[in-house]
């Protein structure tokens, strides 16, 4: 293609599978992930890292795909109520706008799962940013189909910029520096320039908007360029979005993020992403569809996660670990009970205010609509194991702290204590 710069590419030994140094937090060889030097220079010190609990320490042996043993067993046969767990499940779930779908997979030959009202669609808010984060993988399984370590050498040292993309959000990132070991936080500026990985990790781990519509992008000109995208200049693919009709980017970028979704079975009810995650994107693409999700539509696809079918085993599980939650918790990961255990993580919100409808408002409080999502699997260190997809639009409260006592309640009923 014309737009692209016909130089040498070369992939960084440091960042190829080494025998030693794992993602999540001693993962920084594999991944070049440079937040997780602050967390590891920490403990080479001998010094506590206290943001994290006790779970929010494992390493990359630790994180396993739960479902291997029933991959080829189809999800409408694994997400069928097991009534007993359901009339548990069904006790402690709160009236009112809430929805879920719990699958306690201890056992994998012997589910239980419950839902309440399961198929009510919600705004997904950034539970969304999983679509883009299956999206990016997508696309990296069609530019190296038979070579998983050069997916993963391209995600950790393909450096891409912000540029107008990622900027106006105000959630901040953590950027570190190695020579001074010291950690910054602060917004997204546009000359900012990451990895693919730590892209992603911001996205992820700290829920950056900003970060998802660059990874946004990305997933967009890998699907644009196929195999040529690994040596595709910065200046190149800005030229693309010039270049290109509007509806045609609008339409792809629809495509790019939906189609991996529907090729599981998860239909356009039961997940869809409508568009871009910051205003500034706006500019070349625009939105379709609307977003929405269900509880079951995202538990379809964590399950098919589990069993290794999310494109493919190693892409399931290297999604899994970027899940892993390695950062603060919040919202339902809080929960006390949960401190031990490994947590795989997203939260998602988006809420409205309207001084000529009743109720108070306010932040994460909205009287027009207020949802606030949060999908997660449990790992205990006991093997006691499940997911989990909440999702609630109550109106005029921060839900945060309900979110966090109905968790408690689900691992009593899971765990039995």
């Amino acid at each position: 293609m014309k737009y692209i710069k016909h130089i040498a590419f070369t992939f960084l030994l440091g960042c190829i599978i080494l025998s030693f140094g794992f993602y999540p937090i001693d993962g920084y060889e594999r991944s070049q992930i440079s937040r997780l030097l602050d967390i590891q220079h920490t403990l080479d010190k001998g010094e506590k890292y206290t943001r994290i609990p006790a779970g929010g320490f494992a390493s990359i042996e630790d994180i396993t795909l739960n479902l291997l043993p029933v991959a080829n067993k189809h999800t409408d046969s694994i997400l069928k109520e097991d009534p007993i767990f359901a009339k548990a499940i069904q006790r402690i779930t709160p009236g009112g706008n809430y929805s879920l779908a719990v699958l306690d997979m201890t056992d994998p030959h012997n589910l239980k799962y419950a839902s309440h009202r399961s198929n009510i669609g919600y705004q997904p808010g950034s539970v969304g940013k999983i679509a883009v984060l299956n999206a990016v993988f997508y696309q990296l399984e069609k530019i190296y189909p038979d070579d998983f370590e050069a997916r993963i050498a391209l995600l950790c040292n393909k450096i891409v910029d912000s540029r107008y993309w990622g900027t106006g959000d105000h959630h901040t990132v953590p950027i570190y520096d190695p020579i001074t070991q010291k950690l910054t936080k602060r917004q997204v500026i546009a000359s900012d320039k990451f990895t693919l990985f730590e892209w992603l990790d911001h996205m992820v781990s700290v829920s950056n908007n900003g970060a998802a519509s660059v990874m946004y992008r990305e997933a967009m000109l890998m699907a644009a360029f196929g195999k040529e995208y690994p040596r595709l200049s910065l200046e190149a693919s800005e030229q693309y979005f010039v270049d290109t009709p509007r509806d045609s980017l609008t339409n792809l970028a629809n495509t790019v993020v939906n189609q991996p979704l529907r090729e599981l079975g998860i239909t356009e009810d039961d997940w869809r992403l409508g568009g871009m995650f910051t205003n500034a994107a706006g500019k070349y693409v625009g939105r379709m569809g609307g977003s929405i999700g269900s509880p079951r539509g995202l538990m379809k696809y964590l399950v098919q996660l589990e069993q290794g079918k999310v494109i493919d085993t190693a892409s399931s599980l290297e999604m899994k670990r970027l899940l892993y939650i390695t950062d603060r918790r919040i919202r339902y990961a809080r929960a006390r009970q949960l401190d031990s255990a490994r947590v795989y993580f997203k939260s998602g919100s988006f809420y409205s205010c309207d001084k000529s409808l009743p109720g108070s408002c306010g932040e994460y409080a909205g009287n027009k609509f207020n949802y606030m999502n949060s999908v997660i699997t449990v790992e205990h260190p006991d093997g006691k194991k499940y997911i989990v997809c909440l999702m609630t639009n109550v109106l005029s409260k921060n839900s945060a702290g309900a979110h966090m006592y109905l968790a408690s309640s689900i691992d009593k009923v899971v765990t039995g204590q």
